[in-house]
């Protein structure tokens, strides 16, 4: 996905795109951007109706002074002692929480789940995570809910212990991925389903006959990455050991 901040030619190309009337997702494909990103750029500056690039550009450096001046500065990551240079880790730490951003996910997620993800135990309590992230329980809370209901995260408690923990592993990604894979199915049957309601040779059911399609080939393409992935990770264990 590609990566940086709006530029005002690209806030020109939006309003240009705006006035041609054109749809959130026309506009991010001329500027390779998604259209979540266009869509959220034209209703917090007012909405396609009273859009103006110049005046959506000052205000998000506005709000961007704004943001320094009244947040305290993020605290560098600390060197676990692999001799990593801890301000390359912060610049690492801000770019792979703006492209998950870009991904969808809110900011306080964002930063959630990047702070458990360079963390060498990938395990962190929701104490660490308010000291670390300078945030409140309560996000952190929010955060680790949504993280969990996409399968980003775990939660753990060790016996006799009272605080739980979060956990992120190297199946984190096949878990999400399985849960796509799910998701996918359903709107691949659903989909034939209206194909065969609507019926194949009009519009509206050549659309979704078209749309399973597409969503099987989808699902095929995942379903042989999840079954490809154990043993690449079998093979990875044995080169380790040898």
């Amino acid at each position: 996905m590609p990566g940086g901040r709006l530029t005002i030619e690209d806030r020109q190309h939006i309003a240009a795109g705006l006035a041609e009337g054109l749809g959130y997702t026309e506009i991010g494909q001329r500027l390779g951007r998604p259209a979540s990103t266009i869509m959220r750029e034209v209703t917090r500056n007012g909405g396609p109706d009273t859009y103006g690039s110049d005046r959506a550009h000052e205000a998000t450096q506005h709000r961007a002074r704004r943001r320094r001046q009244a947040q305290p500065p993020t605290p560098h990551v600390p060197d676990s002692g692999h001799g990593r240079d801890p301000q390359a880790v912060q610049d690492l730490t801000e770019s792979f929480t703006a492209l998950l951003e870009q991904q969808g996910l809110p900011r306080m997620v964002a930063r959630v789940l990047t702070c458990l993800y360079i963390t060498d135990s990938g395990t962190l309590t929701s104490a660490d995570l308010v000291k670390r992230l300078r945030i409140s329980p309560a996000s952190v809370s929010h955060a680790v809910t949504f993280l969990e209901q996409q399968g980003l995260l775990q939660r753990e408690r060790a016996p006799g212990v009272r605080h739980e923990r979060y956990v992120i592993d190297d199946e984190v990604w096949l878990r999400t991925t399985l849960a796509s894979l799910q998701m996918n199915d359903a709107l691949a049957a659903a989909s034939q389903r209206a194909a065969e309601i609507l019926g194949v040779a009009t519009p509206a059911g050549a659309r979704f006959d078209t749309s399973a399609e597409f969503l099987l080939l989808v699902s095929e393409s995942l379903r042989k990455v999840t079954e490809q992935w154990p043993r690449n990770m079998a093979a990875r264990s044995a080169r380790r050991e040898q």
